[in-house]
Formats: structure tokens, C-alpha cells, sequence
């Protein structure tokens, strides 16, 4: 989804900032650490990250980490029965240390209460693509949408209850669709409307409208229905816009599907800015304050929101207990990537 280019004084800087160690670049420098550095790292049964990493592993196409070399790696993932020593085989663990702290949130997969057909309590539209959308620039708005531009055009995908849980819908941009016979629609991100995401917290923030409440989704929520026509202009405060598509060919207890085009695993995926953490790469997070974690993530997503190499969105799963986590995750830490050993002399973020 993010494109980028390589320039040689990237690899040039990280060459020699590394003989010091350290590699170096613009808002990001990695420094070589041990596996005995990795705060827990003996601690996490990696059985599920090594599953986790084997399902993306022949799609990472970023040629930083080295094609010809990463195919190898994925080899020995197919073979591997013991996944620390696979992983230690293979990758040296580096430290990212950016211009910001460190900072983690979370995600997850909704389930929400949808029909086929509007009817009944059933009013809020999710919308398949527009034919004549193609892309490459900014389309109508959230606003525009919201107030009936492409209403009747046989585009709704499925009617929901709640105006407010179809704007979330659009955060996680995936989610599974209870209909009323019992049957679930797995609705996943087909495109956006090309607008810049803008936070409806950080909005409500700055207006200081939640008092001494925290910025969390649970409060949001609670927020936009206790002002129902402040909330909806709240809610078209962001512009950005997702349309959705039926995904079919999934398992009932497979998780939505990544930027990488693989089902998301719970706490073993995260998105994360490809020009600065390449997809595929495993990941070691050190998530502190509540809920902490120390466990192997495999970075296999992207989000509008997750920019910058200190930025770490954790996939907590589906349903209301990974909502509920998921809702109040903002937590300091460190991250770690493992990079292919013959890798990490010339990282460096895109350029």
C-alpha cells in the first residue's frame, strides 16, 4: 500500500553508523542487540509465531530483506520443528530507536449485528467500492457519503444497527457480520476514498468534551451517543472513507485478512509502517503499562493511522474481549525487529 524507493546514501550512513553499532536514518537508527537482550524472550512459546510467520513468509517482497536470502529463510521455516532456534538460526534482533517514543495500540476484529437488506432496525449502510472510483486521489468525503452521495446505486454490502459501530467498522476495516439467521458475513477492506485519516479522539481532546475521561474507544462511543448531532459531526471530522468487500473464502475461526493477504493471527500480527518495519519481519515488542506484553509479532498489516518507525498496532483478535483490550491499549514500550542476518549491515528505512 506504501510505495518507496531506495537512495544509496541510506545504505551508505548505515554502513558506517554501524561499525559504531548503530544503523542510522532519517527520524530511526537500529542498534544490534543479543536474544539474551529481548526483555521475556526465553519466557514466549513461539510455536504460534513460527505458524504465524511460515503463513506470510513467501510474501514479503520487500527487498531489503534480501530476496534471494529470504527464500532460503522461508525454507527452513517450512522445515523448522523448534521455532527459537529457527528464529535465532536466522535473524539478529535489532533495537529501533526513533525521534518519538515508542508507542502501542491496539485492533481487532468486530462483530456486529448486519443484514442483507435494509429493514427494521437495520438503517446504516456499509459500502462496497464504487466502478467509478479508480483510485489515485481524493474522492467524496466521509460527510459527502454519510449525506446520500451514493445512496441507491445497489453499492450497500450490508445495513447495520448502529452508526456509531459502523464508523469503528471502518477503524478496523474488517469485521464479522452476524445476520439474523445466524449465518456471518465476513466484510474486509476493499479501498478507501483516498483521505487522509484525522483522529476523532484527538479532535475530542482538543475540545476537552470528555472532561476527565480517557481517550478510549468504549468513551468515544459513549460520547458521540450522548450528543447524537454533535457525535455525527464528530464522526465527519475524519474525511476518511472505507468501502468493504465480501470475503468468502475464509474459515469461521481465521482471522480477517492483512495488507499481506494472509488471515491476522490474535497477538501474534501487528501493523506497523512498512517504509520503516518491512512486512513479513518478525517482531519483538516490549508493551508496558497495562495488559503488558513481551511476545514474538510477525508484521503482516498496515493501518492509515500507524506512521513512523515508533508506531505499533497490536491485533488482539476478534470479538468483545479483543475490543475491550484492544479499546484501551496505548501503552509505551520498545520494539525490536529480527532482521535475516545478511540484512542488517545495509537497513534502512525507504526513502
Amino acid at each position: 500500500m506504501i510505495a518507496g524507493s531506495y537512495r544509496i546514501l541510506w545504505f551508505l550512513a548505515a554502513a558506517v553508523l554501524l561499525m559504531t553499532g548503530a544503523a542510522s536514518a532519517e527520524g530511526m537508527r537500529i542498534k544490534p542487540v543479543t536474544f539474551a537482550d529481548l526483555p521475556g524472550w526465553q519466557k514466549d512459546d513461539l510455536a504460534d509465531s513460527l505458524i504465524a510467520f511460515r503463513t506470510s513468509c513467501r510474501r514479503a517482497k520487500d527487498p531489503r530483506l534480501s530476496a534471494a536470502k529470504w527464500s532460503v529463510i522461508c525454507a527452513a521455516a517450512k522445515r523448522a520443528d523448534d521455532p527459537r532456534a529457527f528464529f535465532e538460526a536466522h535473524f539478529q534482533p535489532v533495537q529501533v530507536i526513533a525521534d518519538k517514543p515508542v508507542l502501542y495500540t491496539g485492533y481487532y476484529e468486530p462483530e456486529l449485528q448486519g443484514a442483507r437488506q435494509r429493514g427494521g432496525k437495520f438503517q446504516y449502510p456499509i459500502y462496497r467500492k464504487p466502478r467509478d472510483w479508480m483510485g489515485g486521489g481524493k474522492w467524496k468525503s466521509r460527510a459527502e457519503i454519510e449525506s446520500g452521495a451514493i445512496k441507491d446505486r445497489g453499492l450497500e454490502l450490508a445495513w447495520l444497527t448502529d452508526p456509531v459501530e459502523a464508523y469503528f467498522l471502518h477503524i478496523q476495516g474488517s469485521g464479522r457480520i452476524r445476520l439474523e439467521d445466524g449465518a456471518v458475513m465476513r466484510a474486509g477492506f476493499s479501498a478507501s476514498n483516498g483521505h487522509r485519516y484525522r483522529s476523532i479522539g484527538k479532535e475530542l481532546l482538543r475540545r476537552g468534551a470528555l472532561g476527565d475521561r480517557n481517550i478510549t474507544a468504549a468513551n468515544i462511543k459513549a460520547w458521540v451517543r450522548e450528543n447524537p448531532d454533535a457525535g455525527r459531526q464528530l464522526l465527519n471530522h475524519n474525511p476518511r472513507y472505507i468501502f468493504f468487500r465480501e470475503v468468502t473464502d475464509l474459515p469461521e475461526n481465521a482471522g480477517p485478512i492483512g495488507a499481506m493477504s494472509v488471515p491476522l493471527s490474535a497477538l501474534r500480527s501487528m501493523a506497523v509502517d512498512p517504509d520503516y518495519i518491512p512486512l513479513g519481519s518478525p517482531v519483538w515488542i516490549d508493551k508496558k503499562g497495562k495488559d503488558s506484553l513481551r511476545r514474538l509479532l510477525i508484521a503482516q498489516d498496515v493501518g492509515a493511522a500507524i506512521k513512523g518507525p515508533h508506531r505499533g498496532d497490536i491485533f488482539y483478535g476478534s470479538g468483545r474481549d479483543a475490543e475491550r483490550i484492544a479499546g484501551r491499549t496505548k501503552s509505551p514500550g520498545a520494539i525490536y525487529i529480527l532482521l535475516p542476518k545478511a540484512a542488517v549491515g545495509t537497513f534502512a528505512p525507504r526513502g
